[in-house]
C-alpha cells in the first residue's frame, strides 16, 4: 500500500500559488483572504493560524475579523460588508456559528465571486450545474489528489460515504465532471459494505473515527480519507481504519497529512484565482 504525501502535493500547490500571488503583488493587487471568526472555540483559533501562517508564506494578506459574542444579525453584516469591500478577494467563515445559526443561513451573504470556500448556496447550484465556480475546498482537495496522483477517473466506480454540502455532495459532483459513475452513501445506506466493496476510489468524509474498515474496500482501491477525529491524546484520526485496510488498499490519505494541507493550499489558490479574476 502507498501513503500519498498531502504535504508533498500541498507544497507543489504553494509553490504555484506563490509564484501567481507575486506577479499580482507587482500589478498592484494584493490578494486578500478575509477570515470571519465568530467564536473562541480553541480548535477554530489554531486552524486560523494556520490559514495566517500559510498566507503569509505565498504572499496572501490574511484578514481575521473576530467577533465577541455575536448574533446571527452580527454575522450577516460583517459579511455583507466583507463582500462589498474592493480590497478583499476571498471570505471564509468559520464555524461554530451563534446558537440556532447555519452555515446555510449565513453563506447567502458571501459574494459567490468571493467564496472561496464554497459556502454559499448559489456557488453548489453553479457546481451542480457544471457552471465555474469555487467548490468546497476540501471537497477540491478531493479532486485535486486524485489528479495529482493521476487516478484514471473517467468510467471508474467511486463511492462517496457522507453526503454533507462542505464534502460528500460537493465532491460527488467534482467526480461526476470527470467522468466518474459516483454512488452517493449515508447512514441509511443498506449493507454499505457491499456498495463500497466495488468501488475503485473510496472517499470517506463521515466524521466517525475508524468508521470504514478492512471489509468496506476493494483490493488495490484508492481511500481518500476526509476525517479529521480528534482522541484523547490529544491526536488525530481519519474516518478509516488505516491499520486494517493497510493490507487491502492500493493507496490512501493518511490523517493527518493527507487531505488536510491540500486543503488549506487551495483556499490560497481560490483567492489568488479571485484576485485575478
Amino acid at each position: 500500500m502507498t501513503l500519498i504525501d498531502g504535504r508533498a502535493i500541498a507544497a507543489a500547490i504553494t509553490a504555484e500559488v506563490t509564484e501567481t500571488a507575486a506577479k499580482l503583488r507587482e500589478s498592484g493587487t494584493a490578494p486578500t483572504l478575509a477570515v470571519l471568526v465568530p467564536t473562541d472555540d480553541d480548535a477554530t483559533a489554531w486552524y486560523v493560524r494556520s490559514i495566517e501562517r500559510a498566507a503569509k508564506k505565498v504572499g496572501v494578506d490574511c484578514r481575521v475579523v473576530q467577533l465577541e459574542k455575536p448574533t446571527g444579525e452580527d454575522v450577516t453584516r460583517e459579511l455583507d460588508k466583507l463582500s462589498a469591500d474592493p480590497a478583499v478577494h476571498g471570505i471564509i467563515c468559520q464555524t461554530p456559528l451563534p446558537e440556532g445559526v447555519t452555515l446555510d443561513d449565513v453563506g447567502a451573504h458571501i459574494d459567490p465571486r468571493k467564496d472561496v470556500d464554497g459556502a454559499n448556496p448559489v456557488s453548489l447550484g453553479r457546481l451542480a450545474a457544471g457552471l465555474s465556480t469555487y467548490a468546497p475546498a476540501t471537497a477540491a482537495a478531493v479532486l485535486e489528489i486524485l489528479k495529482r496522483e493521476q487516478v484514471a477517473l473517467s468510467g471508474a466506480q467511486v463511492a462517496v460515504v457522507g453526503r454533507s454540502t462542505v464534502v460528500g455532495k460537493p465532491a460527488a459532483l467534482l467526480l461526476l465532471g470527470e467522468n466518474a459513475t459516483v454512488t452517493v452513501c449515508h447512514s441509511r445506506t443498506k449493507d454499505l459494505a457491499a456498495v463500497t466493496k466495488t468501488a475503485d476510489v473510496l472517499v470517506v468524509a463521515v466524521g466517525r473515527a475508524h468508521f470504514v474498515g478492512v471489509d468496506h474496500v476493494k483490493p488495490g482501491a484508492v481511500v481518500i480519507d476526509v476525517g479529521t477525529n480528534p482522541t484523547p491524546e490529544g491526536g488525530l484520526v481519519g474516518d478509516v481504519d488505516q491499520a486494517a485496510v493497510e493490507s487491502i488498499a492500493g493507496s490512501i490519505t493518511p490523517v493527518p497529512g493527507g487531505v488536510g494541507p491540500v486543503t488549506t493550499s487551495l483556499l490560497l489558490r481560490h483567492t489568488v484565482t479571485a484576485a485575478q479574476a
